[in-house]
C-alpha cells in the first residue's frame, strides 16, 4: 500500500511540475491583445409626421365633423357635364329643336353606315324603324316604333353615347333633329315635324302602354321563399309533354318528299300527263284571244296607304312632273317598264344585264324586289332592306302606277 501511494504521488508531482512551466511560458512568449475600441454609431432620428399623416393617426381623436383638406367642391359646369339623363316626362331636356328634314342628312352622315339610310339596320347593326305588330312574334323585331316606351330613351341615348366612336359630339339641336327622323322613319309623324323641348313630352310611342311595373319582390319572392311542401307527394312522376327539335327547315310529309324527288305515284303522274293534254286540246279548240283590256284605275285608299309607304323612298327616289334623279332614279312610269328604263341614269351592272335582256317591271318582279332588293338582283346599289307586308308592296306600286313615264 505504501509503495502504491509513493508511485502515484511522484507521477502526479510530474504532472503539477509540467504544467506550470507550460503556464509560465505561455505568459512570456504570447503578446497580450489590444483592447477593442467600442464604437457608437448614433441613430437618426425619425422625422415628424407629416400634418396629413398625423391627422390620420389621430384620426379617431378629431371630431367627426372636421374635414381632411383634400379636393375641392365640384364647379356647376362640371356636374352639368355628368347630369345628362332625361325623364319621360321631358325632365333635363335642353332647350332646342330640330326637324325631319335636317334630321335625314344629319342621319345619313352619322348613324346610316351602321343603322341604314332609312333606319332599317345595316347587316348585323339594330334596326330602328319598323316591326310593326311583331312583338309576338317568334323573332320579334324590336324598334324605336314597335318596342321602345318613351321617345326620352331615344334623346337620351343619341345624345349620350351617338354616333359610334365619337360620342356627345352632336349639339342638342342635331340630336332633336335626328330624333325627328327617326320618329318619321317609323311613320309616327309627318315630314314636316319639328321636334323640341316643348312638344317633346307630346309625342306618345305606339309600346308605352306595353311595360308594366316589376312587382316579383312583393308579389312572387315571397311564394318562392317558403319552406317546400314534403308531404303527400305523388307516388310516381309521368313525362306528359316532350320538346320539339325545330329545325331551319321543317319536317317534309311523304307525299312532299315524293313529288320533291320525282318519285311521285305512277297513277298521279298519267293523271297530270292527261290534264295536260286536255289543256292544250281546249287551248287549241279555243278562238284567238281577243286584245286584254285596259287596267282597271287602282283603289283611291291603296294608293293613299302606298303614298304614305314611299316616303321611305324619297331619300332616293322622286316621282311626278318635275321629278329629277336623286342617289336612285326618277320612277315614273316604272310599272310595266324595262328593268333600268330611265336613260340619264347611271345604273349598276346588273340592272345593265336586265336591261339588255329586256326584263320587265311586272307587279311579281317588283314585288319580288321590294320584297328583298338585294336578294332579287345580286349586285344592286340599292340599300334599302325591303318592305315585310304584301299589303304594302302592292299599295306602294298602285301607287307608282298612277305616275306615267
Amino acid at each position: 500500500m505504501s509503495k502504491s501511494l509513493k508511485l502515484y504521488g511522484s507521477v502526479f508531482g510530474g504532472i503539477a511540475v509540467t504544467l506550470t512551466f507550460a503556464i509560465n511560458m505561455a505568459d512570456r512568449f504570447v503578446a497580450d491583445m489590444p483592447e477593442s475600441p467600442r464604437h457608437t454609431i448614433p441613430l437618426a432620428k425619425a422625422p415628424e409626421p407629416s400634418g396629413t399623416l398625423v391627422a390620420a393617426a389621430h384620426a379617431d381623436e378629431a371630431p367627426k365633423e372636421a374635414k381632411l383638406g383634400i379636393g375641392r367642391p365640384a364647379l356647376p359646369e362640371e356636374v352639368a357635364a355628368w347630369n345628362l339623363d332625361v325623364s319621360p316626362d321631358g325632365t333635363g331636356l335642353p332647350p332646342g329643336s330640330g326637324s325631319v328634314e335636317d334630321g335625314e342628312m344629319l342621319f345619313s352622315d352619322n348613324c346610316a353606315s351602321c343603322h341604314g339610310e332609312f333606319a332599317e339596320g345595316s347587316g348585323n347593326w339594330p334596326k330602328l324603324a319598323g316591326g310593326e305588330d311583331t312583338l309576338a312574334n317568334k323573332d320579334p323585331v324590336k324598334t324605336v316604333g314597335s318596342y321602345w316606351p318613351y321617345l326620352s330613351t331615344v334623346w337620351d341615348y343619341v345624345h349620350r353615347s351617338m354616333p359610334f366612336g365619337n360620342a356627345q359630339s352632336l349639339a342638342p339641336d342635331e340630336v332633336y333633329a335626328i330624333t325627328a327622323y327617326i320618329l318619321y322613319s317609323n311613320y309616327l309623324v309627318e315630314d314636316d315635324f319639328v321636334l323640341s323641348d316643348e312638344n317633346f313630352s307630346e309625342v306618345v310611342l305606339p309600346n308605352t302602354d306595353g311595360f308594366i311595373i316589376d312587382d316579383r319582390a312583393e308579389t312572387e319572392y315571397p311564394q318562392w321563399r317558403t319552406e317546400p311542401c314534403m308531404s303527400d307527394c305523388k307516388e310516381s312522376v309521368e313525362i306528359t309533354m316532350q320538346a320539339t327539335v325545330l329545325d331551319v327547315t321543317p319536317d317534309k310529309g311523304a307525299d312532299e318528299e315524293a313529288s320533291a324527288t320525282g318519285d311521285a305515284p305512277k297513277e298521279e303522274a298519267a293523271e297530270e300527263v292527261q290534264m295536260a293534254a286536255a289543256e292544250t286540246s281546249a287551248e287549241a279548240e279555243s278562238p284567238a284571244a281577243e286584245p286584254a283590256p285596259a287596267a282597271a284605275a287602282p283603289d283611291p285608299e291603296l294608293v293613299a296607304a302606298g303614298e304614305k309607304i314611299f316616303r321611305k323612298c324619297q331619300a332616293c327616289h322622286a316621282v311626278g312632273e318635275d321629278a329629277k334623279n336623286k342617289s336612285g332614279p326618277v320612277l315614273n312610269g316604272v310599272v310595266g317598264a324595262t328593268v333600268g328604263h330611265v336613260e340619264d341614269f347611271r345604273y349598276s351592272k346588273t340592272f345593265e344585264a336586265a336591261h339588255e335582256a329586256g326584263d320587265k317591271w311586272t307587279h311579281d318582279r317588283l314585288t319580288e324586289f321590294l320584297t328583298k332588293p338585294r336578294d332579287a338582283m345580286k349586285g344592286t346599289k340599292m340599300s334599302f332592306a325591303g318592305l315585310r307586308k304584301q299589303e304594302e308592296i302592292d299599295a306602294v306600286i298602285a301607287y307608282l302606277s298612277t305616275f306615267s313615264q
